[in-house]
Protein backbone atom coordinates (compact mmCIF):
# COMPACT_ATOMS: atom_id res chain seq x y z
CA UNK A 1 0.00 0.00 0.00
CA UNK A 2 1.40 3.61 -0.96
CA UNK A 3 1.04 5.55 2.27
CA UNK A 4 0.96 9.04 -0.17
CA UNK A 5 -1.26 11.20 1.09
CA UNK A 6 -3.22 11.98 -1.74
CA UNK A 7 -5.16 15.70 -2.03
CA UNK A 8 -8.11 15.90 -0.03
CA UNK A 9 -10.70 14.35 -0.37
CA UNK A 10 -9.64 10.64 0.35
CA UNK A 11 -12.60 8.45 -0.63
CA UNK A 12 -15.18 7.07 2.06
CA UNK A 13 -13.68 3.98 3.74
CA UNK A 14 -10.38 5.17 3.83
CA UNK A 15 -8.44 3.97 6.63
CA UNK A 16 -6.12 6.96 8.49
CA UNK A 17 -3.42 7.31 11.32
CA UNK A 18 -3.58 10.99 12.57
CA UNK A 19 -0.84 12.68 13.33
CA UNK A 20 -0.21 11.70 17.15
CA UNK A 21 -2.86 8.99 17.20
CA UNK A 22 -3.04 5.67 18.77
CA UNK A 23 -6.58 3.85 17.11
CA UNK A 24 -6.81 3.73 13.24
CA UNK A 25 -9.84 5.85 11.82
CA UNK A 26 -12.14 4.88 8.78
CA UNK A 27 -13.43 7.86 7.02
CA UNK A 28 -17.49 7.81 6.72
CA UNK A 29 -18.51 11.51 5.76
CA UNK A 30 -17.34 14.57 4.35
CA UNK A 31 -17.07 18.17 5.98
CA UNK A 32 -19.28 17.45 9.08
CA UNK A 33 -20.22 20.37 11.10
CA UNK A 34 -20.22 19.46 14.91
CA UNK A 35 -23.76 20.33 16.81
CA UNK A 36 -22.22 23.09 19.39
CA UNK A 37 -18.75 23.30 20.02
CA UNK A 38 -16.05 20.57 18.86
CA UNK A 39 -13.68 19.72 21.20
CA UNK A 40 -9.88 18.46 20.90
CA UNK A 41 -8.00 15.76 22.04
CA UNK A 42 -7.61 17.30 25.28
CA UNK A 43 -11.11 18.16 26.03
CA UNK A 44 -11.01 21.73 25.10
CA UNK A 45 -13.00 23.17 23.21
CA UNK A 46 -11.11 24.25 19.74
CA UNK A 47 -13.64 25.67 17.30
CA UNK A 48 -16.69 27.11 17.92
CA UNK A 49 -20.33 26.41 16.56
CA UNK A 50 -19.61 26.97 12.82
CA UNK A 51 -16.93 24.94 12.42
CA UNK A 52 -16.83 22.52 9.53
CA UNK A 53 -14.24 18.99 9.31
CA UNK A 54 -12.62 18.22 6.10
CA UNK A 55 -13.86 14.32 7.22
CA UNK A 56 -16.17 12.34 9.77
CA UNK A 57 -14.63 9.03 10.89
CA UNK A 58 -15.23 6.26 13.35
CA UNK A 59 -13.07 3.87 15.09
CA UNK A 60 -11.93 0.97 13.20
CA UNK A 61 -12.08 -1.76 13.03
CA UNK A 62 -15.25 -1.49 15.31
CA UNK A 63 -17.08 1.33 13.35
CA UNK A 64 -20.23 3.44 14.72
CA UNK A 65 -21.12 1.92 17.61
CA UNK A 66 -22.81 5.24 18.73
CA UNK A 67 -23.73 8.19 16.50
CA UNK A 68 -22.55 10.34 19.31
CA UNK A 69 -19.30 8.85 18.85
CA UNK A 70 -18.16 10.41 15.50
CA UNK A 71 -14.50 12.27 14.57
CA UNK A 72 -13.83 14.74 13.05
CA UNK A 73 -10.73 15.77 11.64
CA UNK A 74 -8.95 17.87 8.56
CA UNK A 75 -6.94 16.73 5.85
CA UNK A 76 -3.68 17.68 7.45
CA UNK A 77 -3.66 15.84 10.37
CA UNK A 78 -3.37 12.95 8.31
CA UNK A 79 -0.01 11.28 9.44
CA UNK A 80 -0.61 8.15 7.10
CA UNK A 81 -3.29 6.22 4.72
CA UNK A 82 -3.49 2.55 5.90
CA UNK A 83 -6.07 1.88 3.56
CA UNK A 84 -7.64 3.56 0.66
CA UNK A 85 -11.39 3.11 -0.20
CA UNK A 86 -12.93 2.49 -2.72
CA UNK A 87 -12.96 4.69 -5.81
CA UNK A 88 -15.83 5.09 -8.70
CA UNK A 89 -16.76 6.92 -11.54
CA UNK A 90 -19.86 8.63 -9.05
CA UNK A 91 -17.17 9.19 -5.84
CA UNK A 92 -14.89 11.24 -8.52
CA UNK A 93 -17.37 13.43 -9.60
CA UNK A 94 -19.03 13.56 -6.11
CA UNK A 95 -15.28 14.95 -5.24
CA UNK A 96 -14.87 16.97 -7.73
CA UNK A 97 -17.87 18.77 -6.95
CA UNK A 98 -17.27 18.94 -3.52
CA UNK A 99 -13.97 20.88 -4.04
CA UNK A 100 -15.87 22.94 -6.26
CA UNK A 101 -18.32 23.65 -3.64
CA UNK A 102 -15.62 24.37 -1.02
CA UNK A 103 -13.84 27.08 -3.08
CA UNK A 104 -17.15 29.27 -3.46
CA UNK A 105 -17.81 28.62 -0.02
CA UNK A 106 -14.07 30.04 0.84
CA UNK A 107 -13.91 32.63 -1.53
CA UNK A 108 -17.03 34.58 -0.29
Amino acid sequence: MNNEIKEKFLPIGTVVLLKDGIRKLMITSYCPMPKGDAYNKDGKIELGPDAMFDYGACCYPEGIISSKQTYMFNHDQIKEVCYMGYESEDSKKFDSILKEEINKKNNQ
